[in-house]
């Protein structure tokens, strides 16, 4: 299967990591979107995180991966949020590039070919390629929310990014892990990304409506909590003092 990774022993090129929690219904379709996106490109897998779902999430992905040994599925005993399923997915990673996605349905993966595309021809010097979102499909109240946010942390941060909040974004996996964690870090990847001295790029991608399920975020976690975060990256970048460069000293051979 030149559109998958054949067995599980053979390394993937991509890693597409997806959160989800209670998201059984959602699931098999995202799937057969992830596959047809990346049909005929490099070798991948797609990394479900299971963030302590409540509902079929666990019994649907295995029953799924019975037939797809491209899809892998981590559980977290119970949920710890969207940011700490990232990083479980990352560090589950198997390939040097990862894709990321919400599971609700809304990020539609037939845009992952163009953030792979647009992050390997930048060079090494770009970390992350992020997608914003156009034509959103959420309530007026979580958009004046999200709208909110996006400029108080675009007045704070200086991070030239119109929304963090999309969950389509293509990076280094070294560049992710090497990010200070903690609850929240996928609302300021760009920013932090950044802060390593790599640059960014953007790409346009349409929003979806969610199809089954609801939001599993509101008011409380998407700003005024956010306001802590927000003075805490803030001063994460302030502390910063360039990226060394270093290079490795090797003893004459003679």
């Amino acid at each position: 299967m030149s559109e998958a990774v054949a067995m599980r022993g053979d390394p993937p090129v991509v890693s597409v990591v997806v959160p989800v929690h209670n998201e059984a219904e959602n699931i098999p379709v995202l799937l057969e979107e992830i596959a047809a996106a990346l049909k005929g490109r490099e070798p991948f897998e797609a990394v479900f995180v299971n963030d302590g779902s409540t509902d079929a999430t666990e019994a649907t992905l295995s029953r799924l991966a019975r037939s797809r040994p491209w899809l892998r599925q981590i559980k977290h005993a119970k949920s710890c949020g969207q940011s700490a399923a990232i990083r479980t997915g990352v560090r589950a990673a198997r390939a040097a590039i990862v894709v990321t996605l919400d599971g609700d349905g809304q990020n539609d993966p037939a845009f992952i070919p163009k953030l792979l595309d647009a992050l390997k021809s930048a060079g090494p010097t770009v970390g992350l390629v992020a997608g914003q979102r156009v034509g959103r499909k959420d309530s007026p109240f979580k958009r004046f929310q999200s709208w909110i946010a996006n400029r108080v942390r675009g007045a704070v941060l200086r991070d030239v990014t119109r929304d963090t909040g999309c969950g389509l974004k293509a990076f280094r996996r070294e560049v992710f892990l090497a990010l200070p964690y903690f609850d929240a870090l996928h609302r300021f990847t760009p920013a932090l990304v950044r802060r390593e001295g790599c640059e960014l790029r953007y790409i346009d991608v349409v929003d979806r409506p969610r199809q089954h399920g609801q939001s599993h975020y509101g008011m409380w976690n998407r700003l005024w909590i956010g306001i802590l975060d927000l003075a805490g990256v803030f001063w994460l970048i302030r502390r910063r003092r360039g990226v060394p460069e270093a290079t490795e000293v090797r003893a004459d051979a003679h």
